[in-house]
């Protein structure tokens, strides 16, 4: 593949869209659709997002017996999914700093402690370069409401039996979907 350039198509209030236009192996003009947080992408290596954009929170009980999720009604589906809180990483913030007021204004719990904070990653690989970062650790304190009138958010605890029950009828997010699965089985008879 042979990169040629990139075009500015749209440009809304939190992503932008561009065609990329690239030169397959064999030879053939292509043209990819692709959107991103960067609203002012020009080459490859812009595109290259260096810029983490949002952190995804693996919370669990402090007796590790229950895992977080948000159920959240995403307007790009028009449905309701089941996905980790999550949220975009405000200017000044790391990772960490943003994880706590996310979690604090969608759920009303308290971060109490960070096991891991995991490499960056791509949200949607396929038409995006929208990159986050994972932190995983423990929640504590009253679930409430998300204190977002923009987004319609329910946080609930599952237990591993919950989760695998949830998991043969409910909506999830890809990369939610495939961790609960996993950790759904640890240890399961």
């Amino acid at each position: 593949m042979q990169f040629k350039s990139i075009q500015k198509i749209h440009e809304g209030k939190f992503i932008t869209r561009y065609n990329l236009e690239y030169e397959t192996a064999s030879g053939r003009p292509k043209v990819y659709e692709m959107i991103s947080r960067n609203k002012n992408i020009s080459s490859l290596k812009e595109l290259q997002n260096s810029r983490v954009d949002a952190v995804v929170m693996i919370l669990h009980d402090e007796s590790g017996e229950q895992i977080l999720l948000s159920r959240e009604f995403r307007m790009a589906t028009g449905e309701w999914v089941y996905n980790f809180p999550a949220g975009l990483i405000d200017s000044g913030e790391d990772a960490a700093s943003a994880a706590e007021r996310e979690l604090r204004e969608e759920t009303g719990l308290t971060l109490t402690h960070i096991d891991e904070i995991w490499f960056e990653s791509y949200s949607a690989v396929g038409f995006s370069n929208e990159k986050n970062i994972v932190i995983t650790g423990k929640a504590s304190g009253e679930i409430k409401p998300s204190d977002s009138e923009f987004e319609e958010i329910e946080a609930f605890w599952y237990t591993k039996a919950e989760i695998r029950a949830l998991l043969k009828v409910a909506r999830f997010a890809a990369r939610t979907q495939a961790y609960c699965a996993l950790w759904s089985k640890m240890g399961a008879k």
